[in-house]
């Protein structure tokens, strides 16, 4: 994605950052109280206030440059959710089993990353585009196995295909693509320190946003 800067937002500014997940449900209501629900995206998207770890005169130089440099709302970058940003629980460590992103067929020599989010009851598989390359840990059948990273697809590329009915899994820590969700920063020096936040608003760039 051309429309991302691959640079990732300020770790030490990420703590105390609000926000997640967002899924947008069209609710028709009858007379007799029955509901109809349908989405038109089958795809959440993530909403972050980064503003709260702002806390002094330098954290806001270093903003007002992250977003001159961003040119606002025009270029996205990458953000670390302090919540969300690993293959396994957080409190685990990783492995190279931790998701299972596809089956070898005998042929198919690339594949995507992906998350998936599920209970008992149903399942969300997130496509994760920019992992950290240097934690990426890709097993075949349970198997470490050499691999590629194409940055540009986002994608595990292999030498040769996988055997055919091999489970190819992988363990990461990984990036939102986000960009700032304001056309201006709107900050007070006068009232900054004394109990009012930054108010600093990115939402998630999604696939086919660019």
């Amino acid at each position: 994605m051309n429309d991302i800067h691959h640079i990732v937002f300020p770790l030490a500014l990420s703590y105390g950052t609000r926000g997640g997940p967002q899924r947008v449900t069209e609710i028709a209501t009858a007379v007799s109280g029955r509901e109809q629900r349908n989405t038109k995206l089958s795809q959440s998207r993530r909403r972050y206030d980064l503003g709260a770890g702002v806390k002094s005169t330098d954290d806001l130089e270093t903003i007002i440059t992250f977003f001159e440099a961003r040119m606002g709302q025009l270029y996205g970058f990458l953000f670390r959710d302090p919540l969300d940003h690993k293959s396994c629980s957080l409190s685990k460590e990783m492995s190279g089993d931790d998701q299972i992103i596809g089956e070898g067929d005998g042929a198919q020599t690339v594949f995507i990353i992906t998350k998936t989010y599920s209970d008992s009851a149903g399942q969300y598989v997130r496509d994760i585009r920019f992992p950290d390359p240097q934690t990426l840990l890709i097993n075949i059948a349970g198997t470490p196995a050499p691999f590629t990273f194409d940055a540009a697809g986002g994608t595990v590329v292999f030498d040769a295909p996988p055997p055919a009915g091999s489970v190819i899994s992988a363990g990461y820590e990984f990036y939102t693509p986000v960009r700032f969700d304001t056309p201006r920063l709107d900050i007070s020096l006068e009232t900054f320190g004394a109990g009012q936040a930054v108010n600093l608003p990115v939402t998630e760039v999604l696939p086919h946003d660019g």
